[in-house]
């Protein structure tokens, strides 16, 4: 399975890091692209320093997919891949999502490579999920979230639940990438599912 990743800059550093384990573990072939502020949020949550240099925050970020098949991309990488409806890829996910790009890919305009990715996913019909982290929504977030949900995206929001008796900040994080890698098709336990 070939399996996009873009990071952009919403809070939800934690949810990203994790994600990039679960599917390098999965033995899935990952391409990763971090927008510049998807960086600064990787360094300041994860790492808690916002100066941190892009290299050095993915060299920490990919920590995390200990012996997986993992490539990164950078933002203005138009030979990649994912930027093409020609190249085979299973699905895209961009975590977190921040609004700016959330209303980037509603209105259809490109400007780096998650843009284009989840362009590509849109016009060829393939799995997008899309991960929102924002609060309050305004209506304009709200209307971009109906656009590209129209469009044949998931939206997955940022939005962790507590019927399964979390008791860590960790057991959160793990209840939504649960569901992300549900959305992708991958059975890969990381929560406990409702009724066991």
């Amino acid at each position: 399975m070939r399996v996009f990743l873009g990071i952009t800059g919403a809070s939800g550093a934690p949810y990203a890091a994790r994600l990039v384990e679960a599917l390098a573990g999965a033995d899935v072939e990952l391409g990763i692209c971090a927008s510049s502020a998807g960086i600064e949020v990787l360094a300041t949550e994860l790492y808690a320093n916002p100066r941190l240099s892009r290299d050095e925050t993915l060299t920490r970020l990919l920590e995390h997919a200990q012996g997986g098949n993992v490539t990164v991309y950078e933002p203005n990488d138009w030979k990649s891949p994912y930027a093409s409806g020609s190249a085979k890829v299973d699905a895209y996910v961009i975590c977190p999502c921040s609004m700016g790009t959330l209303g980037t890919i509603a209105s259809g305009a490109m400007s780096n490579l998650i843009h284009r990715a989840a362009s590509v996913a849109l016009k060829e019909e393939r799995k997008l999920v899309v991960m929102p982290r924002e609060t309050p929504l305004s209506l304009i977030h709200l209307r971009n979230m109906l656009t590209v949900k129209e469009a044949g995206a998931t939206v997955l929001f940022l939005a962790p639940g507590f019927y399964h008796g979390a008791e860590t900040v960790d057991d959160l994080v793990n209840f939504v990438v649960a569901r992300t890698l549900d959305q992708l098709g991958l059975d890969v336990e990381h929560a406990k599912r409702w009724g066991e």
